[in-house]
């Protein structure tokens, strides 16, 4: 199997790589360019561990081949800050403990991010749907759904 060059934006900053073409994202972002905040928590989709945006879209990056990325651009939670000053959603999910083990946390984050950039003022019905692809196994989903509205509110100005 041929390695393929992919030239792409990743977080702002212009990014080329070689992989397989049978490559996922997820693996390039870790094992290539040493993003490892994406997480691989189930590999099919269906936990939302790996949610990483794609020219704007949410996607799971364990779904979308590294190729794909070619001239895209992509945003992870390594992203989020802007250097030491955390995005109100992170200062958020930290004040109001809305994390424990930490594998969901990054997925769940760039997607709470890809909504407040759509909506900025959802329900917490709207939230939730919105988050419904991220499997957290130790929170209970409450405390993330109030630091969703509080750095919302926040954002907004509120």
């Amino acid at each position: 199997m041929k390695n393929i060059h992919v030239s792409t934006t990743i977080n702002g900053d212009p990014t080329e790589f070689i992989c397989n073409p049978d490559e996922s994202l997820l693996d390039v972002l870790r094992n290539r360019l040493g993003l490892t905040g994406a997480k691989e928590g189930c590999g099919t989709g269906d936990c939302g561990a790996c949610s990483v945006t794609v020219n704007g879209r949410l996607v799971c990056s364990c779904l979308v081949l590294g190729v794909e990325a070619e001239a895209a651009e992509v945003e992870t939670i390594e992203g989020m800050a802007n250097g030491e000053k955390l995005h109100p959603l992170q200062q958020h999910f930290i004040d109001g403990a809305a994390l424990q083990c930490g594998v969901c946390t990054p997925g769940i984050l760039v997607a709470a991010k890809a909504l407040l950039e759509k909506n900025p003022n959802p329900t917490d019905t709207e939230v939730r749907y919105w988050l419904a692809g991220n499997l957290c196994r130790c929170t209970g989903y409450d405390k993330i759904i109030k630091a969703v509205q509080s750095a919302a509110a926040e954002m907004r100005g509120a």
